[in-house]
């Protein structure tokens, strides 16, 4: 049975099924040849799967991001960011790291963020002198952080499925954030000096700061009132998701007036669209995660790590090396369901905060965003640059190599992960 459920798992992978249809078609060859399992399970566990309070914050929090990217709320995130970092040698790269570390505490999302910014910003670097690819290349590998830094849906899933407080997750995924963004600033800056890519000339003034402020002021807010409410006892991170959905209305038709009563069936129904496709993954995932299980293969798995070593560090090595490759063919949601139930028991036994290891997880999968042939932020910005993936790959690969040099310190201090969480009394 082992044998057969990685052939077909591997087997319609490499030909190019959409992983939902990938974890559904593998369950049903292994029910079919197993004795005496009804095939009405299948539906039964994908229900399971999704029939879960903490998951409703997951279209909410996509709505909420679709209703604050429709109230334009990225030009002023941009206008603020080149206040910030305008003057800087290179400067719209700055700006576009800088954008999406703002942006993700609105969208939760790495593809809207590059999708937003992208539209924007892909095309102000080329008009300024940087190469197109490179332009698509940071967009790309900023929009990284938009799952990492809070609100985040991946962290949702997360938590749902390990029992962990998402308030904890939403919190320890701050200093990783912007420990990446920092990084690939870094990067950028170097990299702008050798193509002596242009800055900005910004005229600040009293009045253009206070104007960009009070513009910006709006959509910033929001991450504030998630987590405030969610820390300070008010509501969970489900009925804050709901909230952000109604601030988000609120701000966009009443404060911002760039929102109309007439946007909104469509916004909704892009959000529903949306969640389907991932309410759809994590049913199909749920069905094969309990195939695995009845087949003891977390136990197996378990016994393998272990008859090779119980030493927490190459523990954590592995599971990094195993991760990073898992990112380049599965979506992140997916393997969040089937590995987390196999590999978060055995980071425990070994002595491992589950916390910790929960966010390395996130980290980890979030860099596959950036790998070919499944990343999904790659194909965003070859959709908006009109590039091929190769063009833009080979100019994010110095972006990657940070992402993942972060990661390894992010798995090795975990106070990078526990620290803030800590400091709110939930670890």
């Amino acid at each position: 049975m082992n044998i057969l459920l990685t052939v077909a798992f591997f087997g319609t992978v490499f030909i190019g099924i959409p992983i939902a249809f990938v974890l559904g078609l593998t369950t049903l060859i292994a029910l079919l040849f197993t004795p005496g399992v009804p095939l009405h399970l299948i539906p039964q566990r994908m229900f399971t799967g999704m029939d879960s309070f903490p998951i409703m914050a997951v279209p909410f929090f996509i709505i909420a991001g679709e209703l604050m990217n429709a109230a334009q709320i990225t030009d002023s995130i941009v206008e603020l960011s080149k206040l910030l970092v305008g003057r800087i040698r290179g400067s719209l790269g700055h700006v576009n790291v800088v954008a999406s570390m703002f942006f993700a505490g609105i969208s939760g999302s790495a593809v809207a963020d590059a999708s937003a910014l992208g539209t924007i910003l892909i095309p102000a670097m080329e008009r300024t002198g940087y190469e197109k690819s490179y332009a698509s290349a940071i967009c790309a590998a900023a929009a990284v952080v938009g799952p990492i830094i809070p609100p985040s849906i991946p962290m949702v899933v997360l938590g749902s499925i390990a029992n962990l407080s998402v308030g904890a997750l939403f919190l320890g995924g701050f200093i990783p954030g912007v420990m990446i963004g920092i990084g690939l600033m870094i990067v950028h800056y170097f990299i702008a000096r050798k193509r002596n890519y242009p800055k900005t000339k910004i005229e600040i003034t009293f009045k253009s700061l206070a104007q960009t402020l009070l513009r910006a002021i709006i959509p910033l807010l929001m991450p504030l009132v998630i987590l405030g409410g969610i820390l300070g006892g008010i509501f969970t991170p489900t009925e804050a998701a709901a909230v952000a959905v109604v601030y988000a209305v609120f701000a966009g038709i009443f404060v911002m007036r760039t929102l109309s009563y007439k946007q909104l069936p469509r916004i909704f129904f892009r959000g529903l669209v949306v969640t389907s496709i991932i309410l759809f993954v994590m049913g199909t995932a749920n069905t094969f995660s309990w195939v695995l299980a009845t087949q003891e293969i977390p136990q197996k798995v378990a016994s393998y790590i272990f008859s090779i070593t119980k030493d927490p560090y190459l523990i954590l090595f592995l599971v990094n090396i195993l991760l990073l490759i898992v990112g380049c063919v599965l979506e992140g949601t997916a393997a969040i369901i089937l590995l987390t139930p196999i590999l978060l028991p055995i980071a425990v036994q070994v002595g491992i905060n589950p916390l910790h290891f929960a966010l390395v997880v996130i980290t980890n999968l979030m860099i596959g965003l950036l790998t070919p042939p499944l990343g999904l932020v790659l194909f965003v910005v070859c959709g908006i640059s009109k590039l091929t993936l190769h063009e833009v790959f080979k100019e994010v690969v110095p972006f990657l190599l940070l992402e993942i040099g972060v990661l390894f310190l992010v798995t090795y201090m975990p106070w990078t992960t526990l620290y803030i969480p800590k400091l709110f009394g939930l670890v």
